[in-house]
């Protein structure tokens, strides 16, 4: 086609999750009570772990960051996803739409990074208890975390500045409720196979040898807690992996599904639907499996409540 009768895309319109408008308003009630949910339970997180002397170990430190994540990776898209439900077109300017990209592609880098560093914070606990104290220090955590924030945010920039270099001159409309790798690969006029193999080449470094090193790390873990005497060490044993080991699993099978396959299959409905998944699930199920199923976490809480109350009642009494 001829450049010159090309239509230059300087902004793009975000299609939503769908068009029927019966379902518009029951789906923006339920999405801002997932999004109220996801914001409320990772904050009260975040603060829970600030606040309890209990809680200041390296486990818990990974989790209120992994809090920090979610709240960030809610906060990119649900805003304008909330918005995409009450109005007829939901027009995103070209840098937004990079931003709003590179943002996503640093926080699922980085929860998936966080995942492995807590596998591996789990794997020290139980297989090498007497070692733990040792190998797992503070400053060993931040060096951890610190790691995947830089590896997450030279991925996303990798990502964002090459999907920019393409040329948008045809459609504008993305099939998806945010800018994403693939919706936004699909909309371009440009030869994408460099792209398409970045894609594919990021998603197996962090996404397959992650997901490698957490089940080997879980298959140890397994075996050493089948190797404890005690019916009930065992139970508590496990009951402190269980909720994280599935948070990971799915996470890492939507996350496969969506990006170890070529940015032109699969039809958006399965795009939307997987998205759904790591981007709504997982944000607001997190800090409900890592409070519901933990002693600490329970205790913690009985401890700031009753602070709290006394709080009031001193109050009440002045």
């Amino acid at each position: 086609m001829n450049e010159e009768n090309q239509t230059v895309v300087k902004e793009f319109i975000l299609l939503g999750l769908t068009n029927d408008k019966k379902l518009q308003v029951p789906l923006f009630v339920i999405f801002l009570l997932i999004y109220i949910i996801t914001l409320v339970g990772n904050i009260s997180i975040m603060t829970l772990i600030r606040i309890s002397q209990n809680l200041q170990t390296p486990m818990y430190f990974l989790i209120s960051n992994l809090s920090f994540v979610d709240i960030c990776y809610s906060s990119d898209f649900m805003p304008r996803l909330l918005v995409n439900f009450l109005l007829e077109r939901n027009v995103i300017s070209l840098p937004e739409c990079g931003i709003q990209l590179f943002v996503s592609v640093c926080m699922a880098g980085l929860e998936v990074l966080i995942l492995v560093a807590m596998a591996y914070d789990r794997y020290t606990a139980i297989c090498n208890p007497l070692l733990y104290p040792v190998i797992m220090t503070s400053k060993r955590s931040i060096h951890l975390v610190a790691l995947s924030y830089c590896i997450a945010f030279s991925n996303a920039m990798m990502h964002t500045i090459s999907i920019f270099r393409l040329s948008f001159c045809g459609s504008n409309r993305i099939n998806h409720f945010f800018c994403d790798i693939l919706p936004l690969l699909r909309l371009s006029c440009s030869n994408t196979s460099v792209n398409d193999k970045l894609v594919f080449f990021s998603a197996a470094t962090l996404l397959i040898v992650p997901l490698v090193l957490i089940l080997t790390s879980y298959t140890l873990i397994i075996s050493t807690i089948l190797r404890i005497h005690s019916s009930e060490g065992r139970q508590r044993t496990f009951s402190t992996c269980s909720s994280h080991f599935a948070c990971v699993i799915l996470f890492y099978v939507t996350s496969i599904f969506m990006y170890l396959k070529p940015s032109h299959s699969a039809s958006s409905v399965q795009d939307r639907v997987a998205s759904l998944f790591y981007t709504v699930v997982i944000p607001m199920f997190n800090p409900l499996t890592y409070s519901l199923r933990n002693h600490d976490v329970k205790r913690a809480l009985k401890k700031a409540g009753g602070r709290a109350c006394l709080w009031r009642i001193c109050c009440g009494l002045w």
